[in-house]
């Protein structure tokens, strides 16, 4: 009886030996966790006014335009990665500049700009910048998001065509918008009606390097 017991005793005390750690069974240590994707860091790069431009066009009755150039004044870009996610461009509304030919010596290019400046359209002396505040870009779909104020007018716009130059760092897209949105209309009905509501802007933006 006694020689049961003390075998019982020993195995109880190996036991709680292996169980401490006492024993030769090791246990495998967990694998480091694998670490975290960094995340992508934002850079913002001032714009290039020099190298900058941007060329409107406007038509009339669907038969004729008139297209030219106006500078930007400033801005930046905004990037993630490789997604543009912000930034702006300032545009000099007192540098509208008619590149055409369609005119004569009764209407002049000079005519044009001055029409242009009044409250017809755009109202330079009161609103003498315009602004496009981007928020956002598809880069597969070729398409840049933000929202266009004009005479102190804001809408939200899409600039589409849009291409990025990998070598210059350069973007250029189009933007096109109706002018109504933004109270850029003759104060006579009739004589608006032969002005195309649609505004073209083909746009050209070179970071500062």
């Amino acid at each position: 009886m006694k020689k049961i017991t003390l075998l019982a005793a020993t195995a109880a005390f190996t036991f709680a030996m292996t169980a401490c750690g006492g024993g030769e069974t090791k246990t495998e240590e967990a694998a480091p966790a694998a670490p975290a994707a960094e995340a992508a860091e934002m850079k913002s790069y001032p714009i290039d006014a020099a190298s900058s431009s941007v060329n409107w066009k406007g038509t009339m009755v669907g038969v004729y335009s008139h297209e030219g150039t106006i500078a930007i004044k400033e801005g930046n870009l905004d990037w993630k990665g490789n997604d543009l996610v912000g930034g702006n461009f300032v545009i000099d509304m007192t540098t509208i500049n008619p590149t055409d030919s369609g005119y004569t010596e009764e209407n002049t290019a000079e005519k044009l700009v001055g029409h242009l400046s009044t409250d017809d359209f755009f109202a330079v002396e009161s609103n003498p910048t315009a602004t496009f505040e981007i928020t956002g870009s598809d880069m597969t779909a070729g398409t840049v998001s933000g929202n266009l104020t004009v005479r102190g007018k804001t809408n939200a716009e899409t600039v589409s065509n849009v291409v990025f130059d990998e070598a210059t760092g350069a973007a250029t897209g189009v933007l096109t918008f109706n002018r109504q949105n933004y109270d850029v209309a003759y104060k006579h009905a009739a004589k608006d009606m032969v002005v195309s509501d649609d505004i073209e802007l083909a746009i050209k933006l070179s970071p500062a390097m």
